[in-house]
């Protein structure tokens, strides 16, 4: 967004569960570098056993989302939610984030970006680099930015967190200039 820096316009970046203080600051510096626009950062306290599929020991990202969507700051720009649950939608067995295209409203989870989760030792930076990664990503597609073919870019598609971990944290020069021009 750059030179269009829109005032009085903010990014909201709500979370759900424990994180650390210094890792949502940085993904707030993390968001107002790549967009351009001021984050507050908000704790959510809502219940969200509702959204729990027993079936599948996961949460409903679809019905999630809607949820977070309907809670909306209507003075928020765009809002972003982070998570510590399993995330699904019914196509697939997980995801890591989802977000309405050219929406308001974004969520994110931690949990499938756990070395854990894959039998290897926790690794915290990376598990952070990760989830700075997904929130952007996820971000760019509430902005109108769909799947880049670029294989460094912030929009590359992550089906594994091995795709995460060769992209980087920014756009690409296409991408960039298609957030700058508004699509």
């Amino acid at each position: 967004m750059g030179a269009k820096t829109l005032e009085n316009q903010k990014i909201v970046l709500i979370y759900h569960g424990q994180f650390e203080q210094k890792h949502l600051e940085l993904i707030a510096m993390d968001i107002l570098r790549e967009y351009d626009i001021h984050v507050d950062i908000r704790e959510c306290h809502s219940d969200i056993s509702r959204f729990f599929d027993p079936a599948r020991h996961q949460y409903d990202a679809n019905q999630l989302l809607k949820y977070i969507d309907s809670k909306n700051d209507p003075s928020a720009l765009k809002t972003i939610a982070i998570f510590r649950v399993d995330l699904f939608i019914p196509i697939l067995t997980y995801i890591f984030g989802q977000a309405a295209y050219k929406g308001k409203t974004g969520i994110v989870s931690i949990y499938r970006l756990k070395n854990e989760q894959y039998g290897l030792k926790p690794d915290e930076n990376l598990l952070i680099d990760r989830l700075r990664k997904v929130v952007i990503h996820e971000l760019g597609h509430t902005f109108g930015l769909i799947h880049c073919q670029n294989p460094d870019c912030v929009m590359r598609s992550s089906t594994y967190v091995e795709d995460i971990d060769q992209k980087k944290l920014h756009f690409c020069k296409k991408c960039r200039e298609l957030l700058s021009s508004g699509n």
